[in-house]
């Protein structure tokens, strides 16, 4: 599929916005939903019906060349495939008619990039964890989400509501004139809509091709190391000198007496039992509801601390510093765990990367074996080891007594100096203002040159493959592409 390319001086973004429906139209955006859910079920069956076959007929003894013929999972084949099943089908005979054609195209849409990537991660062209078949998806635990790429799609003149096909026109919750000045003004293109049922509420996020705005930061000429932690959610270290933390507010610990309540009245309802096909009863959906929302409350808090923190850096600051983080390891310590999901390490990296290419300042990453807590801040000298117990880091050479938060954040300002080998790639601007972008710029952040931890026993002296000093083959090395494209040939080393 041909990947879409915004005019020259336009960047692709989206805008999200919360909904108010009334009975009505929640109705509608339920039943796309539904749709949409029903058509990628339909797909997954549709294809993997053959491969079923395929394997029962070549336990037979059939030839291969006899075999029931291979179904393709391009989106135009299943878009053709469907529009001639849906008319016949008792699955959609008697109800296809009442939904757009959207709904039914977003399912086929993801059910065929969901076969795509499995041929992908199947075949070692996919980095990641390995992808297993696209399975059907529950009425119970999927979630309800829609997407419309024609027809009537648009802010009302009002900015309080938007229009969407066949669902009519609804409400929303805050009042959004601005989006709409800005595609009177030409300065924005409205190019799909995305309806999503989201912690109990309806979301439409509409990707749109708009013009890129000059922003000026506050701070231009300044850059600050960012040291992410659990005690204090990110300690700053600018090069003005001002040392600053920002308090983590631990919204999910603040919530665990509420969240043990409600979880000890969920428990003594009837809940749902796939094995034995017992429904849930009303009194366990209402103490449900109950214990979602305070899960719901919960993550809302922690985004807009989140969403706080990273706009006023991105937003004063010309270069930015964090580190690379294995968060998926740190997630796996079962003493810390529930704290680092609730920090959301991960989330504040993702908005600090598409937030600073929006102000065209300078995002370093620190590579992940980068010792920030463990190297002095002011003569270079790395200890071996320093655990988190020790909050306060002793140079054993210079003397220098430091909290580790802080000396970790002075380390890592201290890369944008430093002149060293590539290893990411990184924006860069002198003056702080979008648009004004120069060459791009790499360091690479390993002052002492090591590419692993800091070994802390003997190696074997016969080092062998998948142990330290040893080759580490990668399964799936291959590069990811985003062509969905593929061939029916491709089938045939799936199973």
């Amino acid at each position: 599929m041909k990947k879409f390319v915004p005019q020259p001086g336009f960047a692709v973004s989206a805008h999200r916005l919360a909904l108010d429906p009334n009975a009505t139209a929640g109705a509608r955006l339920y039943s796309h939903a539904g749709a949409a859910r029903a058509a990628y079920n339909w797909a997954v069956a549709h294809v993997t019906a053959v491969w079923w076959q395929r394997r029962a007929e070549a336990s037979y003894g059939i030839a291969e060349d006899e075999l029931t013929p291979w179904r393709s999972w391009s989106l135009p084949s299943l878009r053709k495939a469907f529009n001639e099943a849906k008319r016949t089908d008792p699955r959609f005979a008697g109800w296809w008619e009442e939904n757009s054609k959207e709904a039914y195209n977003t399912g086929l849409a993801n059910a065929s990039a969901a076969f795509d990537t499995y041929a992908k991660s199947r075949n070692g062209k996919r980095k990641g964890a390995r992808v297993g078949v696209p399975r059907f998806k529950s009425k119970r635990k999927a979630r309800p989400a829609c997407r419309f790429t024609t027809g009537t799609i648009r802010i009302e003149p009002d900015g309080r509501h938007v229009t969407l096909p066949r669902i009519g026109t609804i409400r929303l919750h805050e009042h959004r004139s601005d989006l709409r000045a800005r595609i009177d003004a030409g300065t924005m293109r409205i190019l799909s809509a995305t309806v999503r049922l989201d912690r109990g509420r309806w979301f439409v996020a509409f990707q749109v091709e708009q013009r890129n705005e000059l922003v000026r930061v506050a701070r231009p000429d300044t850059a600050v190391g960012i040291d992410l932690g659990i005690t204090s959610l990110a300690v700053l270290a600018d090069s003005d000198g001002n040392v600053t933390e920002e308090p983590n507010p631990r919204h999910l610990d603040r919530a665990q007496k509420q969240l043990a309540r409600a979880s000890r009245v969920v428990s003594r309802r009837r809940g749902p039992d796939r094995r034995r096909g017992q429904k849930p009863s009303r009194r366990w959906e209402k103490a449900n509801r109950v214990r979602n929302k305070v899960h719901h409350r919960v993550a809302n808090l922690r985004e807009d601390t989140l969403h706080k923190l990273t706009t006023r850096l991105t937003s004063e600051y010309g270069t930015l510093v964090v580190e690379d983080l294995n968060v998926a390891g740190m997630g796996r310590n079962r003493r810390l765990s529930r704290r680092v999901a609730d920090a959301a390490f991960g989330e504040i990296r993702r908005q600090l990367t598409y937030k600073t290419r929006r102000h065209g300042t300078r995002l370093v990453v620190a590579d992940r074996w980068f010792p920030s807590s463990k190297t002095c801040s002011r003569c270079g000298a790395v200890k071996a080891k320093l655990p988190l117990s020790v909050r306060v880091f002793e140079c054993d050479i210079c003397g220098l007594v430091l909290d580790r938060d802080t000396n970790a954040g002075h380390n890592l300002l201290a890369l944008t100096t430093r002149t060293t080998r590539i290893t990411r790639t990184t924006r860069s601007t002198g003056t702080g203002v979008a648009g004004d972008l120069d060459p791009t710029v790499t360091v690479r952040s390993k002052p002492r040159g090591a590419d692993r931890k800091t070994r802390t026993t003997r190696p074997r002296l016969t080092a062998r493959a998948g142990r330290a000093g040893g080759t580490i083959p990668d399964p799936r090395a291959g590069t990811e592409t985003g062509d969905r494209q593929q061939d029916i040939r491709t089938q045939l080393a799936l199973w």
